[in-house]
């Protein structure tokens, strides 16, 4: 995918909006999502609403690549979830917090 000069990518392949690092794949999902451009800024208000035009035209003549890299995206994320260790559960917690309240700690 040729990328616009307002858009990077990392050596990662993670693409961003240039000096901001807000994703491609997140101004995506919110717009996919109903959010206008105004609501964007809200979103991510460090984000110029000129910038929030041009990633959302961007998409929109690019839509059927940056729906691919998305997706791919979300595998990814999806593995790297998955190969995570699970943390302790509320229980756990509960049981820990008891512990230390009773030594004093």
């Amino acid at each position: 995918m040729t990328l616009p000069d307002f858009l990077v990518e990392d050596a990662d392949g993670y693409i961003y909006v240039a000096g901001l690092r807000i994703g491609l794949q997140d101004v995506t999902y919110y717009y996919n999502e109903g959010c206008s451009a105004e609501e964007l800024c809200e979103v991510f208000p460090t984000l110029p609403l000129a910038v929030v035009h041009k990633v959302i035209a961007y998409y929109l003549e690019h839509a059927a690549e940056v729906d691919q890299y998305t997706a791919t995206c979300d595998v990814e994320m999806e593995k790297q979830r998955a190969a995570a260790p699970r943390g302790p559960d509320l229980a756990e917690l509960r049981r820990r917090l008891a512990a230390k309240q009773a030594t004093g700690v």
